[in-house]
């Protein structure tokens, strides 16, 4: 049987911006980190690795295409992924769809590349981890799991990530720190309070010395 391979003709990539925010009090999609949103940071670090990108959210800039949830009252991270992999299905020759999340603009270069490497059959999940941590958002998803997820958020109440990844066969891939002038930076370091943004600030000046 010959080896699967997914390369990025067939990935398409959505940024998860459609949270409730409560801990920073605004939408994080448009909180300035440097002289760009957030938003910005992460659609152009997504774009340089998808074939196309989205935003799971309400509104986005003109000429990103928005993909908004599919269940009523902001149903989690679960109800993102699911209208991302719904959106994702109806594209010409999009077998996978990639979610970031908004939160987290020093997400590795290469994300989708080692997820992707890391994928052995079409119906398997890859996400990524640092530090001993998983970040399930981060994940590079079958469309054909669009039903599966409807059906599951439909019925499980709690909705956690963790519990749905149970259902299928889920690969995790570990990322290393990255090196800065000021010390090692986890990629996935995220943006939830205002000292958060705070902090993003010194990583950034210490990733363009």
């Amino acid at each position: 049987m010959a080896e699967f391979s997914l390369d990025k003709s067939h990935i398409a990539g959505v940024v998860l911006a459609g949270g409730r925010s409560q801990r920073m009090g605004r939408d994080k999609a448009g909180v300035m980190l440097g002289a760009e949103n957030l938003l910005h940071h992460v659609l152009t670090r997504l774009s340089q690795q998808a074939l196309l990108v989205a935003v799971n959210a309400e509104t986005a800039p003109e000429d990103v295409p928005v993909v908004p949830d599919r269940f009523p009252g902001k149903a989690g991270p679960m109800a993102g992924i699911h209208a991302a992999m719904v959106y994702a299905a109806g594209l010409p020759s999009i077998t996978h769809v990639v979610t970031v999340s908004v939160d987290c603009p020093f997400f590795p270069a290469d994300l989708v590349a080692r997820l992707a490497a890391a994928i052995e059959h079409s119906s398997q999940i890859a996400i990524a981890a640092s530090e001993g941590r998983s970040h399930p958002v981060f994940g590079l998803w079958p469309v054909t799991l669009a039903a599966d997820l409807e059906a599951w958020i439909a019925a499980d109440e709690k909705r956690r990530v963790r519990d749905f990844l149970l259902r299928h066969d889920v690969t995790e891939v570990a990322f290393p720190l990255h090196p800065t002038r000021a010390s090692l930076l986890d990629p996935f370091f995220n943006i939830n309070t205002p000292d958060d943004l705070v902090e993003a600030e010194r990583w950034l000046e210490a990733l363009r010395a």
